[in-house]
């Protein structure tokens, strides 16, 4: 990340096929950011958008000062846009906004002033627009999220987001993860806090989703939930499901065993063997995968960290050293 002598506020928009008009936007986003007192910059990072959209921002730069805009060579995804956002960034505080209405730009400041408890700030949208499909769809995709995180959140989707530069430092985002910032902030130590704000009578997504984009952000989930939950612990992950599947093989070759010799039932042409021996060498292979993960894990044990030092007390400097 650069660094800019007297930039306080970051404030990072990737811009794709969805956004509204970006003049009126920046106009809405500057006078929110304006109510802090905080000396900002806006980054406008481009990620595959009509030339006509190009030439206003490049306009918009042209007219303002601490503005940029970066424009990526093709379409890599609102995740990339936003790191290539967070190394252009040169402000203690990143603010990350939507290049459409989700928030009233009057929610900036509260955004911004509840860093004071936190390290990430995230939104909740309210009262959220939406028919039954919708909300149903929402509570069903949090309450999975946060069953498998332990956190409270309800508006993963909103994309404004505040946060402190340490964050940055210790997150990678890449794939479409930028929607579970807020998790892998908590998994590194970050103190993450969701505040309700209030919802743009703009706010209106008048597309539809696909089913394989339920699907994606399910796989995301999981993934993200595998880092948060087996990173350090492979063994835990592997193991249980190698000995749950072990367990199962064993004892499905045993029944067949004892079904021969007790009984006399032949074991030729029987699925049911060539199932369990599958089982038992799958339960095998499983276990043996989550050894190696935690031999990697003891290997580099010293250059892994995921805690983060909130302060540290020392006053030992104020000793009388005789």
């Amino acid at each position: 990340m650069r660094s800019t002598p007297g930039i306080q506020l970051s404030v990072i928009v990737p811009v794709g096929r969805r956004h509204d008009n970006l003049r009126a936007l920046f106009a809405e986003y500057r006078a929110g950011v304006n109510g802090t007192g905080l000396v900002s910059e806006f980054i406008f990072v481009v990620d595959d958008v009509h030339p006509g959209d190009t030439a206003e921002l490049d306009a918009l730069a042209a007219e303002t000062d601490h503005v940029s805009v970066i424009c990526l060579s093709r379409a890599f995804g609102e995740s990339t846009a936003l790191m290539v956002g967070f190394g252009h960034a040169a402000g203690d505080v990143i603010l990350t906004l939507p290049a459409y209405h989700q928030i009233l730009g009057g929610e900036i400041p509260r955004l911004l002033a509840a860093l004071d408890s936190a390290d990430v700030v995230v939104c909740h949208r309210r009262p959220r627009a939406g028919g039954p499909f919708e909300r149903v769809r929402r509570r069903a995709y949090h309450g999975l999220v946060n069953s498998l995180t332990g956190l409270e959140l309800h508006d993963l989707g909103c994309g404004a987001r505040a946060m402190k530069r340490k964050v940055l430092e210790e997150i990678s985002l890449y794939g479409d993860q930028h929607r579970l910032l807020p998790v892998l902030a908590d998994r590194q130590g970050f103190r993450v806090r969701e505040i309700d704000v209030r919802q743009s009578a703009q706010d209106r997504f008048t597309g539809s989703y696909r089913a394989r984009d339920y699907a994606h952000r399910v796989l995301d989930l999981l993934a993200v939930f595998f880092l948060v939950r087996f990173t350090k612990k492979p063994l835990r992950f592997f193991g249980m499901v190698g000995a749950v599947t072990l367990c199962v093989g064993s004892a499905l070759v045993l029944y067949l065993v004892t079904d021969r010799l007790v009984l006399g039932h032949s074991l030729a042409d029987r699925p049911a063997l060539l199932l369990s021996s599958l089982l038992v060498v799958l339960g095998l292979q499983l276990f043996a995968l989550g050894l190696l993960g935690e031999l990697v894990i003891f290997t580099h044990a010293r250059d892994l960290k995921d805690y983060q030092i909130d302060r540290v007390i020392d006053h030992s400097s104020d000793a009388d050293p005789h």
